[in-house]
């Protein structure tokens, strides 16, 4: 309940946040639920008495990260991006990749912030902040 009230306050005060400020208390907010949604621990909607409803807290979250980062320009193996949000698997070994249980089949990208369940197959394709993949 803390992670969300962090994170309503930020959103009040949304205008004055600036990517100089992502080290900060509200920063550190965002990037602990950005980190949920990547490991499938938090869900930006969820099925709740057989009807979908937005967290919208969580969206806050996502919607803040983009005001506290700055667009870079990235690379994932011989792919490039000029984006305020890495892909998702960018910074694994094979290993690591392995152990996702994940196929990305190119040129398929998945955003961080979004969760893929083991034994999901990603064909060409583009996964968003936010998204949920189950098996």
């Amino acid at each position: 309940m803390e992670l969300q009230s962090q994170i309503e306050s930020a959103w009040e005060r949304r205008s004055e946040l600036n990517p100089s400020q992502r080290d900060s208390v509200e920063g550190v907010a965002v990037q602990e639920v950005l980190a949920q949604l990547n490991n499938g621990n938090l869900r930006a909607a969820e099925k709740i008495n057989g009807d979908w409803r937005a967290n919208e807290w969580v969206k806050k979250a996502v919607l803040l990260s983009f005001r506290l980062n700055d667009n870079e320009l990235m690379q994932s193996g011989t792919l490039h991006f000029f984006d305020k949000v890495q892909p998702k698997f960018s910074h694994l070994s094979e290993d690591e990749m392995r152990a996702t249980g994940v196929l990305v089949v190119p040129p398929a990208v998945a955003r961080y912030g979004s969760y893929l369940a083991k034994n999901v197959v990603l064909m060409p394709s583009y996964v968003n902040i936010g998204a949920y993949v189950d098996e």
